[in-house]
């Protein structure tokens, strides 16, 4: 990413929801799926385009695993002043989990900038 980054307060994520999905396909060593929902509102007087994303997973058995890449499911939506764009995906765990990141993105004049993704748990239910 070119030049400075900056946190861009009028770019904010909301976790709309995390379900624990046992019937979705995970590992024996990660056998827990959770599909989590996510939007990305800008609130800025300019477009927003999201280029890369970077998640920070903390299994509470000690495990730390970082996701980052390029765009947001396979897009890298522009979202105008005003708009949002949503979208849910996955990750499997071997225990229950915080997780938090960053989504990253370019102004439409060229500013490089983050928006913080809200810390959030991948509880396990008991049993």
């Amino acid at each position: 990413m070119p030049g400075p980054l900056r946190e861009f307060e009028d770019l904010h994520v909301s976790v709309d929801d995390v379900i624990y999905m046992p019937g979705l396909e995970a590992s024996v060593q990660k056998p827990h799926p959770f599909v989590y929902f996510i939007s990305i509102h800008n609130d800025s007087p300019v477009p927003v385009t999201i280029r890369g994303r970077k998640w920070v997973v903390h299994e509470d058995g000690g495990e730390v695993s970082v996701v980052e890449g390029a765009g947001v499911v396979g897009q890298t939506p522009a979202i105008n002043p005003g708009e949002h764009f949503s979208y849910n995906s996955y990750h499997v765990v071997a225990n229950s989990a915080k997780v938090s990141g960053a989504f990253f993105g370019e102004t439409a004049t060229g500013e490089w900038i983050f928006a913080r993704i809200p810390e959030f748990r991948l509880d396990v239910p008991n049993g």
